[in-house]
């Protein structure tokens, strides 16, 4: 496989909001309830095109995963119920999804893999991310992947397990 981690289109979105779309009917089909008050959705992924923090994964020309990427950016993790690792700068990413086919092929981790060598080339030592507590397959993905837990942060009232990884 030959793939790229590249900044988002707008001729992107369509295909962004269909894996967004099986990535939330994934979800409810394992029992979750992350995802399933109408976020993410088209208007989120257009403001992360226009604010140039939408990223695609692409097999040659596929697009295949898809996440948001940020430096320094997320409000809510001011208030996280713990403590994390590191208190500088920090990329965080979300939304993070596969296409339908191409679940089951370590994709979310290549993924991670990426937004560590975007990190390290913004001279940027930590990554930070959260998922909801019955995100199972994510929280694996996490520890693969050398998260630390840290605590809880809430989004949209919803509790979340936060982690980091310092690199």
């Amino acid at each position: 496989m030959n793939h790229v981690f590249r900044k988002a289109t707008s001729a992107d979105a369509p295909h962004i909001w269909t894996i967004l779309q099986n990535a939330i009917l994934r979800r409810k089909a394992d029992g979750s309830n992350q995802w399933q008050d109408g976020y993410p959705n088209p208007e989120i992924i257009q403001q992360d095109i226009e604010k140039g923090i939408g990223y695609v994964l692409t097999d040659r020309e596929t697009i295949v995963g898809y996440s948001a990427v940020l430096i320094n950016h997320e409000p809510e993790y001011d208030n996280l119920q713990g403590e994390w690792l590191t208190h500088g700068d920090f990329v965080v990413f979300h939304r993070v999804a596969i296409a339908e086919g191409y679940t089951g092929q370590n994709l979310s981790k290549k993924i991670i893999d990426f937004i560590e060598e975007f990190a390290l080339k913004n001279n940027i030592h930590s990554l930070k991310a959260d998922t909801n507590h019955d995100n199972f397959a994510m929280m694996k993905i996490f520890e693969k992947a050398g998260f630390v837990f840290c605590g809880i942060v809430h989004f949209r009232g919803s509790p979340r397990r936060a982690y980091e990884k310092v690199l």
